[in-house]
């Protein structure tokens, strides 16, 4: 006979877990990631089924004399959101993004294993945590790094792509941040780079001008301020 308490006591874990799941990824939406509010709602939907399911769905009533773990199920989940976070990591030049995105989507599955197990404030706490490290840490460290200062960007014309190996060193030896690189090949020997960088200030963004023009088979084609 169906329990009907306790399944609208899953039902309303598994809600709990859903509306968690999308409010951390509206965040993520709200930036223009590729896992949003439908991704993040998904895996801690389904992070908290599989909880629920592993504690309740398999000799919960007793008619089986097997021993039953609880965790045989839900352990799994940790290890396979890993795949999911590996989809959402891109690697763009010199530049890798999306790791904070698979971070936050395993964060996530954690917050739907603990509605699903029934530990709501956890669960809540966890993922205002959460939303806190996305968004208001996220400004924090912007401006601890000098972020708030207007991206430039440049354009180079390499005469071997290994330059670029040596451009990212006297960037990071002068502090400045690589947004994104862009590279083509024009032709033997000529390759076009399109960097975007930040630093904490103007005087940094010369002085890492002035190395890369030292660099050789590197010359500065235009460097502007972006809008």
């Amino acid at each position: 006979m169906i329990d009907v308490t306790l399944q609208l006591d899953l039902a309303v874990r598994l809600v709990i877990a859903a509306g968690l799941g999308a409010a951390v990824g509206a965040e993520r939406e709200i930036h223009g990631h590729p896992a949003g509010i439908r991704t993040h709602m998904l895996v801690a939907l389904g992070s908290g089924l599989f909880t629920v399911l592993s504690i309740y769905g398999f000799g919960a009533d007793g008619a089986s004399s097997a021993p039953v773990d609880p965790s045989r199920i839900a352990a799994q989940i940790v290890s396979g959101i890993g795949f999911l976070g590996a989809g959402a990591i891109l690697k763009d030049g010199v530049v890798i993004r999306g790791l904070t995105t698979a971070a936050s989507l395993w964060a996530t599955a954690a917050v739907g294993m603990a509605a699903g197990a029934g530990e709501q404030i956890i669960a809540v706490v966890s993922a205002v945590i959460i939303l806190v490290s996305l968004w208001p840490l996220n400004a924090l460290a912007e401006r601890l790094h000098g972020t708030n200062q207007p991206e430039v960007q440049l354009r180079l014309a390499l005469t071997r792509v290994e330059a670029l190996g040596d451009i990212s060193a006297a960037l990071a030896k002068g502090k400045v941040e690589i947004g994104a690189i862009q590279t083509q090949r024009l032709a033997r020997e000529s390759y076009r780079a399109d960097l975007a960088i930040r630093a904490r200030s103007a005087n940094a963004i010369a002085s890492a001008l002035e190395a890369i023009e030292a660099i050789p088979g590197v010359d500065i084609v235009s460097a502007s301020q972006a809008d």
